[in-house]
């Protein structure tokens, strides 16, 4: 089977999108190629061609997504700026990927639940001690500022991220806490509204800290 370049690449996006969809709906046990086929527009046959079995599929997908998540986030702590300003760009760029992937926070715990293997993948993407060591070793003297030792970044970094994906993993909850969010329109402009709530409630904690 031969396959114009072209036409290989919008191929491929389409199974991407299609797997993504089927995998967080229905998580790996769930899915079913020929769902994914279906939804991507082509026949069973073709999906085998770029993909084998529906586990090769999966950790493509899988890898991709952890790829977009978390590229830009470490990027931005490279920045020569402000731990202040990182801050405050982390949350409105993860934000508004959580935004764009709403069942991303479920899909990747459920997953990593049932398969640890998976929690490879995550390492080789995000390198938990050398993020750590560079945001305390670029802003040690800011953050000795707020009173922040080395050794409480571990509880500075789960704080930060909770703010954005909690909402997202519980989202059920919330919408029996608060039926107005239901609505997706309601929830997103939630959500934005939070990207300077959070980053000006962070900050003002670690200004209390300092005292």
């Amino acid at each position: 089977m031969t396959v114009k370049k072209a036409d290989d690449h919008q191929t491929r996006d389409r199974i991407f999108r299609a797997a993504t969809e089927v995998f967080e709906e229905k998580g790996y046990t769930g899915a079913r190629m020929q769902e994914i086929a279906d939804r991507a527009g082509i026949n069973k046959a073709l999906l085998h061609y770029y993909f084998r079995t529906k586990e090769l599929l999966f950790r493509s997908v899988f890898q991709i997504l952890l790829k977009k998540m978390f590229e830009k986030i470490i990027s931005i702590f490279t920045e020569d700026i402000s731990f202040k300003e990182k801050l405050k760009r982390f949350l409105d760029e993860h934000i508004e990927f959580m935004i764009k992937n709403p069942k991303l926070p479920i899909f990747l715990l459920n997953e990593l639940s049932q398969n640890p293997a998976l929690a490879e993948d995550l390492k080789e993407m995000v390198n938990y001690g050398q993020l750590r060591e560079l945001i305390y070793t670029r802003h040690s003297k800011e953050l000795k500022g707020y009173g922040i030792k080395k050794n409480d970044m571990p509880q500075l970094m789960v704080t930060v991220v909770s703010f954005s994906i909690f909402p997202f993993a519980a989202r059920d909850m919330i919408k029996i806490m608060m039926p107005d969010l239901n609505d997706n329109k309601n929830f997103n402009t939630y959500m934005r509204e939070r990207k300077s709530f959070a980053s000006d409630f962070i900050m003002a904690a670690l200004k209390h800290n300092k005292k």
